[in-house]
C-alpha cells in the first residue's frame, strides 16, 4: 500500500478493520495474498462490474477478465484511473502492485505476460473485489 499518499477515502485502521473484517484487511489493507485457487472470483465469468472491496469503486469489466490458470482472477485491463501501480520490492522480487486509485487499498500486481491484446494480467485477490 501507498501510504505516503493521501486517496479521496480516508479511514483509520480501527475503521478499516471492523469495516472489512480478518481476511479482508489482511489483503486490502496489509498487502496480503489469499492462497491460489481458493478465491470466489477465481472461475467467475458471469457479466457485471468488479469493484473495490474495500471502498466500492469500480475497478474492472468482465469483459476483460479471462482464465489464466493462475489460480487468482485475472483481467487484461482495468477501467481507466481506477488502478494505481506501486513498485514492489518484496519477497526479493520487484513486481508492480495495483492499488485502488480511490482508497489506496491492495488489489494484487499487474504482470506483462498476459495471452490477450493488451500483453498485460491484472493477477487480482478475489478477496479484494466484490461484483455486481
Amino acid at each position: 500500500m501507498n501510504t505516503e499518499k493521501e486517496y479521496p477515502v480516508q479511514k483509520t485502521e480501527a475503521e478499516w478493520k471492523e469495516q472489512l473484517g480478518e481476511e479482508r484487511y489482511h489483503v486490502l489493507r496489509k498487502a496480503g495474498t489469499e492462497r491460489a485457487h481458493t478465491g470466489k472470483y477465481n472461475l467467475h465469468f458471469e457479466d457485471g462490474t468488479y469493484k473495490c472491496g474495500a471502498c466500492n469503486a469500480k475497478l474492472f469489466e468482465s469483459d476483460s477478465k479471462f482464465e489464466s490458470s493462475c489460480g487468482w482472477p485475472s483481467f487484461s485491463d482495468s477501467i481507466d484511473g481506477a488502478i494505481e501501480y506501486v513498485k514492489d520490492k518484496s519477497f526479493g522480487m520487484i513486481r508492480t502492485e495495483i492499488l485502488c486509485a480511490n482508497c489506496g487499498s491492495h488489489l494484487g500486481h499487474v504482470f506483462n505476460d498476459g495471452p490477450t491484446p493488451s500483453g498485460e494480467r491484472y493477477c487480482v485477490n478475489s478477496a479484494s473485489v466484490d461484483f455486481e
